[in-house]
């Protein structure tokens, strides 16, 4: 073959330009052998002498090649075409060494040009599926990934899915894709996806069809709303009623669950029966008078007529005549002597009861100067008053000490209240406020300050402190009278303010509040009712307060009346959750009152407890909000690496354990914490993890999502309830990760969180997680617990409490304060002026604006123009 290649480039062929190399028009191409056809390789040079094959480093022989001369019309230079044939026996001859491939060589008088490497296979395709997918039961719109691993085969085989022996489309679904893995995945679940679904593989040689895989689509049942109440079952007396729902919300189908619960719900009712009113006796006949008549008279009260009874028919009066005897005559003028005389005496006794209570109302306010009844101050700024010597004319003016008794009270209750009514709550109403100086005010006990460990020494022996959580973190305790104070449990969002005068004057109590973990307290919810803030408890139970205590605490609610039922739930005595208030509706008691804004409410009681806000659903509308977290650790000495990311409920407390439980595990905080909008949907919440450097790490987890239960984030109940993703970094020496993790309901917006940090960086927690308004002590005593200095808040009240001119009174205060739509609570209340006061100091402690609210006064006085005529002479 070389003599013959080097013969014939020694004699070229006619019209061959000596100056160009041999440039391919077509070059051989890769194919494959189908059974035991033999394969055709092809290649066309221009100008080109001589081709031959080389295939596997070797010559074809020249007479297993097929050349074609020809000329290209374009340039007039000649064109040789060469082919050859390759069999499997020559295939398989080398097999196992290397793989078959060929070149074509083309001279010309300048040189020579090889083509590209055109290898030859043998096509095949094997019988059996590497995986197969497999039959599911799966609920609606839940996710399905159906695996495939198609059967070995050169060249690789396409894959394509039948459902019901149907094509399935991706591009006509788009609720159905195909993973580069060939797995079909249906996104959300549909009742008409229940079918067989088969795995068809296919190349060039054959087309394999897998095991079919049975999928079916249940639906759980679900309740609709509750029908309402019926009329109750008698007309008169004690009867039932009932309301009903049904289990078709959604309906179950193809074996789903079918609703827990009733589906009936009964109560007693009691409807009025109508009395119809009788006469009584008659009453005797009167003594015959001047005119010789005497009457008798009766009345309708044997019984008296209600509840829509009829009234007594007849006269209730009867006279007659009596001239059957003498008629006495009376002397003229002498029953009228005798009532002038009565009247004289009444007058002479209101005479003498006006003297004494003036005297006594001279006496009291007499260690008063003239000028602190005075409403000027109103304008004059809210700066603290401090200690100045006295006037001459009135050396006892802001002296008066705090009317505090020797004798110190520990309140020792039982856990039950007495069973008194309302009534007997309220003291007699004197002046709310008591005129003290404005510095500060020490308690005088008859033994030292309690210190912690012997606070809750003395707790120990109360039945109900077998229920409190141990420890400090979640408790604060103080001892108070009747200046008031607050409590805060720090990074909780949870307070207690008790106003002043709230105690009795001459009384101590030692009060606690405590936050409880939900593993602690057994809170009974049923139907779609779910728990919206933390269970707190503040005590001692059962005691006697003069003005209603402030409890604050967060909640996880988005409120609109259409969507939601949110009731005040309280711990009695015997251990049972009752509903005391239902907001939005009219109060049943004035022993409570709850003002709920966008993050917190705050709760109005008279009778400390243990209480949570429950919420029921009224539409798919409604909505909780939950606080979104990631952790990682902070170290990672293995390949493998966690990031939790936890869904909480969006309060204070929750995320303050969580810190601490990570601090624990040694995790640390990832970017900041997000907020989740989750629907009363019965849809599950999902997470997945995406856009991971392939290079660099991979995910351990099997499905393409994780998913929580609707239940179990809906419920409130468990608070700790995270997902883990697992992953691997391929190398020891890789440090950074940077990804993105989804959370999202199914029917709903998602959220995403941007993961980019250095596994081997200490990165702290965050400043931020501790609020600035919960930084202090968890108990303050007196003055200092309030914003509003004592004498200004006291001219405050004694202003604005009495009706003013054109509305200029507390009523007006409440507005410009946005709080009018409380005015009914307010004004059941002795003094609204001060509740109001109160619910300020509650929402601004500590870093409340004291000039809006001087504005706000301000601008109550300038109604009155006497009021502002004072007002603006003493700025």
């Amino acid at each position: 073959t070389g003599a013959q290649q080097s013969a014939t480039v020694a004699n070229p062929v006619a019209g061959a330009s000596p100056d160009l190399l041999p440039h391919f028009q077509l070059e051989p191409e890769d194919v494959y052998i189908v059974k035991n056809k033999a394969v055709s390789l092809a290649c066309r040079a221009t100008p080109a002498t001589q081709i031959y094959f080389k295939c596997n480093g070797e010559w074809v022989h020249q007479g297993d090649h097929v050349t074609q001369h020809s000329t290209d019309r374009s340039t007039g230079l000649p064109v040789m075409e060469v082919r050859i044939e390759v069999t499997r026996q020559q295939v398989e001859k080398i097999f196992g060494l290397e793989e078959y491939w060929c070149q074509c060589v083309a001279w010309s008088s300048s040189g020579t040009t090889k083509s590209q490497k055109a290898f030859v296979r043998i096509a095949y395709l094997r019988k059996n599926f590497e995986q197969e997918p497999t039959a599911r039961e799966v609920s609606i719109e839940q996710g399905i990934v159906l695996p495939c691993r198609p059967p070995e085969g050169i060249p690789p085989a396409e894959v394509e899915w039948l459902r019901n022996e149907e094509l399935v489309d991706p591009a006509l679904d788009a609720n159905v894709y195909v993973t580069p893995e060939h797995s079909l995945v249906l996104r959300q679940a549909r009742l008409a996806d229940t079918a067989n679904y088969t795995c068809v593989a296919k190349n060039i040689v054959a087309r394999r069809r897998s095991a079919s895989a049975a999928i079916i689509v249940y639906v759980n049942g679900g309740w609709s709303t509750w029908t309402q109440w019926s009329g109750c079952s008698t007309s008169c007396g004690r009867g039932w009623q009932k309301r009903s729902r049904t289990c078709t919300n959604p309906t179950p189908l193809n074996g789903g669950a079918f609703c827990e619960g009733q589906n009936v719900q009964k109560t007693a009712c009691t409807t009025l029966c109508p009395v119809d009113g009788a006469w009584s006796e008659w009453s005797k006949w009167s003594v015959c008078g001047a005119e010789c008549t005497h009457w008798r008279s009766r009345e309708c009260s044997e019984p008296v007529p209600r509840n829509g009874g009829r009234e007594c028919h007849g006269p209730e009066l009867d006279t007659r005549n009596c001239t059957s005897e003498l008629c006495s005559h009376v002397v003229p003028g002498t029953e009228d002597v005798a009532l002038y005389v009565g009247l004289v005496a009444v007058a002479v006794c209101l005479v003498l009861l006006l003297l004494v209570g003036v005297l006594v109302y001279c006496r009291k306010k007499g260690g008063l100067d003239a000028d602190v009844a005075d409403s000027s101050i109103l304008t004059a700024g809210f700066q603290p008053v401090s200690i100045k010597p006295s006037k001459g004319d009135n050396p006892s003016l802001l002296t008066i000490q705090p009317d505090l008794s020797t004798t110190t009270m520990t309140y020792q209750g039982s856990l039950c209240p007495r069973q008194d009514g309302p009534a007997k709550l309220q003291l007699p109403n004197g002046h709310l406020l008591s005129p003290l100086g404005a510095g500060r005010h020490t308690l005088h006990h008859s033994s030292p300050a309690a210190e912690g460990a012997d606070f809750v020494a003395r707790l120990s022996t109360q039945s109900y402190f077998r229920s409190l959580p141990r420890g400090n973190t979640n408790m604060a305790y103080g001892t108070f009278n009747f200046l008031g104070g607050r409590l805060m449990i720090p990074n909780t969002g949870i307070s207690l303010l008790i106003p002043p005068d709230a105690i009795p004057r001459g009384k101590i109590y030692e009060v606690y509040l405590t936050l409880h973990k939900q593993e602690e307290v057994r809170l009974p919810l049923a139907g779609c009712q779910t728990l919206l803030s933390p269970i707190v408890s503040c005590g001692p139970p059962g005691v006697l307060l003069t003005r209603p205590a402030i409890l604050a605490m967060g909640h996880c609610v988005e409120a609109s009346a259409e969507n939601w039922s949110i009731r005040l739930k309280k711990q009695s005595c015997e251990g049972t959750w009752e509903d005391v208030l239902q907001l939005g509706a009219e109060p049943c008691t004035e022993l409570y009152y709850c003002q709920l804004e966008a993050q917190a409410c705050y709760i109005f009681t008279e009778q400390l407890g243990r209480f949570a806000l429950v919420g029921e659903s009224l539409s798919m509308a409604a909505s909780k909000r939950l606080k979104l977290v990631l952790f990682a650790p902070a170290a990672c000495p293995s390949l493998e690496y966690n990031i939790r990311v936890y869904c909480l409920s969006d309060t204070q407390d929750v995320l303050k354990e969580v810190i601490q439980l990570e601090k624990q595990l040694g995790g640390q905080l990832i970017g900041a914490p997000r907020v989740l909008h989750f629907k009363d949907s019965y849809h599950n919440l999902r997470l997945s993890i995406h856009d991971m450097p392939s290079s660099l790490w991979k995910s351990k987890l099997l499905a393409s999502y994780q998913e929580i239960p609707f239940y179990h984030i809906w419920s409130g109940l468990q608070p700790f309830l995270h997902c883990t993703f697992t992953l691997e970094r391929l190398s020891p020496s890789t440090c950074e990760l940077a990804c993105k993790i989804w959370v999202w309901q199914v029917e709903g917006d998602g959220q995403s969180f941007t993961v980019n940090f250095n596994i081997a960086k200490d990165t702290r927690f965050s400043d931020w997680l501790v609020p600035d308004s919960e930084v202090g002590a968890p108990a303050l005593v007196g003055p200092s617990a309030f914003k509003i200095p004592f004498l200004i808040r006291q001219k405050i009240i004694s202003s604005l409490d009495p009706p003013g001119t054109r509305g200029a009174d507390w009523r007006m205060l409440a507005q410009k304060l946005n709080l009018d739509s409380h005015l009914s609570f307010f004004a059941s209340k002795p003094s609204p002026t001060a509740m109001i006061l109160n619910l300020w100091e509650a929402r601004h402690f500590p870093n409340g604006n004291l000039s809006q609210l001087a504005a706000a006064v301000a601008e109550v006085g300038k109604q009155d123009s006497a009021l502002f005529a004072v007002s603006e002479a003493e700025c």
